[in-house]
């Protein structure tokens, strides 16, 4: 595929972030007694805005008959993995040889707050390919799986849906791509992927799916 731009997830794409979140995440809910197979939090949870993963995990919480929620759970996550990101978050392997051979226009979509998102790509060094072109959940009105966040990054860009190339990890992710009207590839990289990731990411409707940035032909 010829693509005029290139729209790319950011945990579990460019830095290997979302591994050490699900970790953090899974540690905390396994105490409240919400237990989960690798498949379901994967499909379910990966990729959803905060406000949609935390709405969810309410629900699953009151259905089990758990009581209250409690309201620091994204507090308690974030002081954590904020802590091991200084020394553990990374860029995934071949993610800038990626991005030094694409001329053309590209940008960052991403579920993550504006806050978080800055500082992983900060952290990783890789804020300077996307200049400006760097968007989060917190732009649009809904988050993945609605189109919205790649729809305002192809605008941003000056580029028509069409025309755009979405790299992700998640179902969810995927989902939202297709639903833009854009070429989706999935990716199963970053570190966290289960056995069955590579093929729930084709099923939900990833055109290709690549284990190796090294691989992709852009």
């Amino acid at each position: 595929m010829t693509a005029s731009a290139v729209i790319f997830d950011c945990d579990g794409v460019l830095v290997n972030s979302e591994a050490i979140v699900i970790g953090v995440e899974r540690q905390f809910l396994a105490e409240l007694g919400l237990v989960y197979a690798d498949a379901e939090y994967l499909t379910r949870f990966v990729g959803t805005s905060e406000p949609d993963f935390v709405a969810a995990l309410r629900e699953d919480h009151r259905a089990r008959g758990k009581g209250l929620f409690p309201d620091d759970f994204l507090q308690q996550v974030r002081a954590v993995t904020r802590e091991r990101f200084t020394t553990e978050l990374r860029a995934v392997e071949g993610v800038e040889a990626l991005l030094a051979s694409l001329s053309r226009p590209k940008a960052v979509a991403s579920s993550s707050t504006v806050r978080s998102l800055e500082r992983k790509l900060s952290l990783t060094r890789l804020s300077d390919w996307f200049g400006e072109h760097v968007y989060s959940a917190d732009h649009v009105d809904r988050g993945k799986p609605a189109p919205d966040l790649f729809l305002h990054a192809a605008t941003r860009l000056g580029q028509p849906p069409e025309a755009c190339l979405v790299i992700e990890d998640s179902v969810l992710g995927v989902r939202a791509g297709v639903a833009a009207g854009m070429e989706v590839w999935g990716f199963t990289g970053g570190g966290h992927a289960d056995a069955g990731l590579a093929d729930r990411l084709a099923e939900a409707g990833a055109a290709r799916v690549y284990e190796r940035f090294a691989d992709m032909e852009l």
